[in-house]
């Protein structure tokens, strides 16, 4: 399976740290959020990367070069001075990620989740996400799971459907999944967020989730960065 790391984001919320270093380059820990990945990819096995970069991108190509320091392949997508959103990143990358399904990372998340458990898609899914528990900073979430049917049986074992519904949803998702490349088919280059095309696979009944309950966090605040760099240095690993 090759994997995506996305990369392309501003991090206004984070400045003035991102002024002249993209967020996926701050560090906690003593390594950079996209090092924390790029280690986790390789113990995993999934060593054909992708990452894509606009704002301050070089500093990114500059940092990691081929991978080869850390046992993975890296190549880059340059999105330009003007990010092409999540969906549309992607897009552009899909030629460098190949026919099969493959894994898409937020690089300003940190997790402990062991990438070779991601699952498998079944013949009728698009994808599948992997969801955590509502943080205090989203507590509405973003999407609710339901069982699927089989046979006459609920299936409560992974993976279940997403539904994406006016209820109030129960978890958030983690910027963590894999893909069909047929998700992104048909669409033109260009900006494009991915939320509405989550909500319509998962309406279609074609979007599988996963519950993560380990360690996330999502790097959206200075706060927040802060918080983790502490916590790992009391000992929590990835």
């Amino acid at each position: 399976m090759r994997a995506m790391i996305l990369a392309a984001g501003r991090g206004e919320r984070m400045r003035p740290l991102t002024d002249e270093r993209p967020k996926p380059l701050l560090e906690v820990g003593g390594r950079s959020l996209l090092e924390w990945h790029l280690a986790a990819l390789a113990r995993a096995g999934i060593c054909d990367l992708v990452i894509n970069h606009a704002w301050l991108g070089e500093h990114i190509v500059e940092a990691l070069g081929d991978g080869h320091r850390h046992g993975v392949r890296i190549r880059y997508s340059a999105e330009g001075e003007g990010a092409l959103e999540t969906a549309g990143g992607i897009i552009q990358a899909l030629p460098m990620l190949g026919a099969d399904p493959f894994l898409v990372i937020n690089g300003d998340v940190w997790t402990d989740f062991d990438f070779s458990r991601i699952p498998a898609l079944d013949e009728e899914a698009l994808g599948a996400l992997i969801l955590v528990p509502n943080p205090p900073q989203h507590p509405r979430g973003d999407f609710a799971l339901i069982a699927r049917k089989q046979g006459g049986f609920d299936i409560l074992a992974d993976p279940q459907r997403l539904e994406a519904t006016d209820a109030p949803p129960r978890y958030t998702f983690s910027g963590i999944a894999v893909y069909r490349p047929e998700f992104f088919a048909g669409f033109a280059p260009g900006r494009r967020p991915l939320l509405p095309l989550l909500r319509g696979a998962a309406a279609a009944g074609r979007l599988r989730g996963r519950l993560y309950q380990g360690l996330w966090f999502d790097i959206g605040t200075p706060d927040r960065l802060r918080e983790l760099d502490e916590r790992l240095a009391g000992g929590a690993t990835g």
